[in-house]
């Protein structure tokens, strides 16, 4: 059963195993940082490092400059921007992602737009003080072991959170709202007060945040199948 309401179960799909090492990391607001400018490049150990920092020494021959900035992930309790033209015209550029990453993975399209616009505002160089990144806001470590190899990467990025979501599905039986509060505060915390969503300020608006996108992109997707085709 797929997730069309919360508190639905998902069926159970087989977990993956954890990817064997290329962590990714992000150096803000360091000494040295270049408002305006990401440098990515891969060491030796094939980790691959994004940062504002101007890289040096070897690391500077082996950089490329990426465009754009890194910008503040919105925060997780603040409301959710608005659904808008612009909205609209972010979601147009991934749609295909979100649509081949939700079947892929058995979750609801619905339901990764809501977790994407409630983590990153579709911002792909969105990063969390925390250090999450990317569209979905996938912690280094989470990637790595969701064989996300390159965190800023676009379809890696909604590959990985899309994974992530199935996991959790599977983890919590399906339970929409459960599923959403492990993506915020982490399953052991949902597991710590008995499936229920942790008392965290943070997360218990995450939820409503979500749970709440979630339905206005539902029936953003049942109008648009039920508008009568262009002659």
């Amino acid at each position: 059963m797929s997730v069309g309401e919360p508190g639905d179960n998902l069926a159970h799909q087989g977990m993956c195993k954890a990817a064997p090492l290329l962590a990714i990391y992000a150096a803000l607001a360091a000494p040295g940082a270049q408002a305006g400018e990401i440098y990515r490049y891969v060491e030796e150990d094939g980790t691959i490092v994004y940062t504002n920092v101007p890289p040096r020494g070897s690391a500077a021959r082996r950089a490329r400059r990426v465009p754009g900035e890194f910008r503040p992930a919105p925060p997780k309790e603040a409301p959710a921007a608005p659904l808008s033209e612009d909205t609209q015209k972010a979601l147009t550029a991934y749609d295909d992602l979100i649509e081949k990453a939700a079947i892929r993975y058995r979750i609801p399209a619905n339901l990764v737009r809501a977790v994407m616009h409630a983590e990153s505002n579709f911002d792909p160089n969105a990063v969390s003080p925390k250090g999450a990144c990317g569209l979905m806001q996938l912690m280094p470590q989470t990637a790595t072991e969701l064989y996300v190899k390159d965190i800023f990467d676009t379809r890696q990025n909604i590959e990985g959170g899309t994974r992530y979501l199935r996991l959790l599905a599977n983890e919590f039986n399906g339970d929409m709202v459960r599923m959403v509060a492990a993506y915020n505060a982490g399953p052991e915390a949902v597991k710590k007060y008995g499936g229920r969503v942790p008392p965290y300020e943070e997360t218990q608006a995450y939820v409503r945040k979500v749970i709440e996108l979630y339905f206005q992109y539902k029936a953003q997707s049942q109008l648009a199948q039920s508008a009568p085709a262009a002659p």
